[in-house]
């Protein structure tokens, strides 16, 4: 029995991989853009050209422009909560490691229009509180280091997890350009977010080699791996995270918009599959990838050749991958089982 949109769009998720900017809809962008005219067009039209990414340097371009729109404590708690209110109505959301780059918006990086750690910690927890009274959905956060700005930023994005912690920050991670960027320099800042309690999460294998997956274990702990797209070239890595359970959160629309993969035909999920490593459906940035979550398990459910109790496995492995409280987990999995139970059968 084949699953239907309609059964995807109500099927309760959790997603382990999706950034905060990234998850800006040409509606938050327009309205962003409006407030900071400048590089960015606010008209929804130009906004869908503005989007089409030629390659990933051109993707971290526009992902940058972007960036630079969230300028003030009130664009943070603007951004946050409207992605949350999409998230919970539109993804049936109910649990989301979301993905902040603090170092972007926060002083001394940008002095010119940088906020201080606290108004920007402050506005991400208010929004987070809400987004859990009003829409039910519980949120909480990965610190992630953009790469491509070196130790410097590795050096604040430490700073900000160790002593600006929100109350909702569960892991530390590692994004941006892999090329040029390599992963043993962040060693030290693994570590000791880790010996602080949170959880090792980096970017790696996208647009690099499995080394950099490799590296991402053996050097910085990772309990989870961004993409991971390059581990399927190396059948010793495959066993390796089969045998560890170190899931992959996999973006099957991001690796094709990136070029990561040429298409959804060569994206090697399903070699994941089929080598017994864990596998997350995720979205990454998905208004500018043209797609959401909803859309993923749709692609996912098709490449596996998924019956509802097959999505509602992948549903399954998220919340079971993720880092929510164990209260969290149990709630949303009875909700998973409860919507199996009472969803028609299709033929």
């Amino acid at each position: 029995m084949r699953v239907t949109p309609e059964f995807v769009a109500g099927l309760p998720k959790a997603e382990l991989h999706v950034h905060h900017v990234g998850s800006a809809s040409p509606r938050m962008v327009a309205e962003l853009a409006a407030r900071h005219p400048g590089t960015v067009p606010s008209d929804l039209d130009e906004l869908r050209a503005f989007y089409e990414f030629r390659d990933f340097a051109h993707f971290i371009e526009v992902y940058l422009a972007v960036v630079d729109l969230v300028r003030t404590p009130d664009d943070i708690r603007f951004l946050t909560y409207e992605i949350a209110r999409e998230m919970a109505t539109e993804q049936s959301l109910r649990y989301a490691e979301l993905t902040c780059t603090p170092y972007t918006s926060v002083l001394p990086h940008d002095a010119e229009r940088g906020m201080p750690i606290e108004a920007y910690t402050e506005a991400i927890e208010d929004a987070r509180v809400a987004a859990e009274r009003d829409f039910g959905l519980v949120l909480r956060w990965i610190y992630d280091i953009p790469g491509e700005a070196g130790l410097p930023s590795a050096d604040a994005t430490l700073t900000f997890a160790l002593d600006h912690a929100p109350e909702g920050l569960v892991g530390f991670g590692l994004g941006g350009p892999e090329i040029g960027v390599p992963r043993p320099q962040f060693q030290p800042h693994f570590a000791a977010a880790r010996a602080a309690g949170l959880h090792s999460v980096p970017h790696a294998g996208e647009t690099t080699g499995p080394e950099t997956v490799w590296d991402a274990i053996r050097l910085l702990g990772a309990e989870r791996i961004g993409h991971g797209t390059s581990a399927a070239r190396d059948p010793e890595l495959l066993a390796h995270l089969a045998e560890t359970g170190t899931p992959l959160e996999v973006c099957p629309s991001s690796n094709v918009a990136t070029r990561a993969v040429p298409d959804l035909a060569a994206h090697p999920i399903t070699a994941f599959r089929d080598a017994g490593v864990t596998v997350t459906v995720n979205s990454d940035d998905p208004p500018m990838f043209g797609t959401t979550l909803n859309r993923e398990y749709e692609i996912a459910a098709d490449l596996f050749d998924l019956d509802q109790h097959g999505v509602a496995d992948l549903a399954r492995a998220a919340v079971q991958a993720s880092f929510a409280e164990p209260d969290v987990k149990q709630r949303v999995l009875a909700e998973i089982d409860d919507y199996l139970d009472g969803a028609p059968a299709t033929a």
